[in-house]
């Protein structure tokens, strides 16, 4: 945002809003659409490793121990289930087809973002 006030020559103390400036500038915030590429990607690339490895088993949330008391944090697992609408085995496997997994990517990216 701070560039964004640059280039429109708007000081940071005149009162006005982040979504005055993305309207003036005729533009979208871009950040979730990118965070949502790379987690995607990462899932699909760290699910077609062989064997077991460390991120393969923490992404899929099986490293043994228990957890904390209270009300579970949101995972990794949890994001991608609700950015692509799979569950579990239907994840799993098309992730393997790289493919079929950018066009899930790509879908799940390019879709609005709830609440706008």
């Amino acid at each position: 945002m701070k560039a964004l006030r640059q280039l429109l020559r708007v000081s940071w103390t005149d009162k006005r809003s982040n979504d005055w400036l993305l309207q003036k500038a005729e533009t979208k915030p871009q950040l979730l659409q990118a965070i949502k590429k790379r987690k995607l990607s990462f899932y699909g690339h760290a699910l077609r490793k062989e064997g077991s490895c460390m991120e393969k088993e923490s992404i899929q949330d099986t490293t043994p121990g228990q957890r904390r008391t209270g009300r579970p944090k949101t995972n990794w697992h949890d994001n991608i289930m609700e950015w692509t609408e799979l569950k579990g085995h239907c994840l799993l496997m098309s992730a393997d087809d790289r493919r079929q997994w950018r066009k899930i990517v790509h879908e799940a990216v390019n879709t609005r973002i709830k609440g706008d």
